[in-house]
């Protein structure tokens, strides 16, 4: 019955993802909510994407939390003991799912003040991370309040490397690297939505061999959400999911993770964003190092433009072709977590 519960749950959420749009996209026309195109980017990118409609990740981030919400309900009439043998799970997914929230909600103030100021340029990147390390500190301390914090990872073959306090400042940034990884991923139409589906219902996967019923809810609902999301958000995109939606989906992602005890898991199946933000950090070291090596004002680059879906954009890849390949990554790699999850975790 709870796979019926998670399933409908996820249905929800697709619908009313797609439903949201026809209210929310007209909204954030009327309150000129459009987005701002940075010059640096693809020419082409501010002629037709200047002023579509963005924060539309409010809308998947209410279908989400209605769905789970009514999930958990219906999961714990049927049987799910959330206030009692089962409250560690109860509290892992409730935890994830607001952390995910706060990071939401931090987005949604970024957006705000870009759309206000009519510039692409919010919040200051150390602004962000302050709010980011305050919330994943507040994800920690209600884990280990609750008296369910670790400090073991575990890798394929059954290896576990306690980490003992350091479990704390190394996961930390590793979510900071995952959730801002996300934020990456969303450049161009649809590839961050359709690049989480691919996650989610891979999770849904690693959730059911795990037998956690409140993390396998959580993760169907994302992938409705994204799914529904998709119907507008697919090239050519009616409405962005905006900072809004991708530090939302970067909490799923990360609260998918750590509350499955997966945190490699997460970073194989999350591999497409790893490399979307390995691209920056490559290039920008590369840039440094030739610009101090030959004495001039420009270095070189390794890559025509970062993220990396940039490059193939400038490599005249459509962007469907990247939102399918990168999908298709996400896939195989996902593939393997899952034959990761069964080694570590199957019984």
């Amino acid at each position: 019955m709870s796979t019926w519960i998670c399933a409908g749950a996820a249905i929800g959420a697709f619908i009313l993802t797609w439903l949201s749009g026809y209210w929310l996209i007209p909204l954030l026309h009327k309150l000129k909510y459009g987005q701002t195109i940075l010059d640096i980017g693809p020419k082409w990118h501010k002629a037709k994407k200047e002023g579509t409609a963005t924060m539309g990740g409010i809308g998947f981030i209410i279908a989400v939390t209605i769905c789970f919400t009514a999930g958990m309900i219906l999961l714990a009439n049927n049987g799910e003991k959330f206030l009692g043998e089962n409250k560690p799970e109860f509290l892992r997914s409730v935890s994830g799912m607001i952390m995910a929230l706060l990071l939401g909600l931090m987005g949604f103030l970024d957006d705000f003040i870009k759309v206000k100021k009519k510039h692409n340029e919010g919040l200051s990147w150390i602004q962000k991370v302050i709010f980011q390390v305050m919330i994943i500190a507040a994800y920690f301390a209600t884990m280990y309040i609750n008296g369910l914090s670790r400090t073991v990872i575990t890798f394929p073959g059954g290896v576990q490397w306690d980490l003992g306090w350091l479990y704390y400042p190394l996961v930390g940034l590793l979510i900071l690297y995952m959730v801002n990884a996300v934020n990456l991923t969303d450049g161009i139409d649809g590839l961050c939505s359709s690049v989480t589906t691919v996650y989610t219902v891979i999770f849904t996967v690693i959730t059911a061999i795990l037998g956690m019923s409140g993390q396998r809810l959580l993760a169907f609902c994302a992938a409705g959400g994204c799914i529904g999301f998709l119907t507008w958000n697919a090239p050519p995109a009616k409405v962005f999911m905006g900072d809004t939606g991708s530090m939302f989906l970067g909490g799923i992602v990360c609260a998918l993770g750590l509350g499955c005890g997966a945190e490699f898991l997460m970073v194989i199946a999350g591999i497409v964003y790893v490399l979307e933000a390995l691209s920056v950090v490559i290039q920008s070291t590369v840039f440094k190092i030739t610009k101090k090596m030959y004495h001039t004002t420009e270095g070189k680059r390794l890559f025509k433009m970062t993220p990396i879906h940039h490059h193939f954009e400038l490599s005249n890849w459509s962007e469907l072709k990247i939102d399918i390949v990168f999908s298709i990554v996400g896939l195989l790699f996902g593939a393997l977590s899952i034959v990761f999850a069964f080694n570590m975790f199957g019984k």
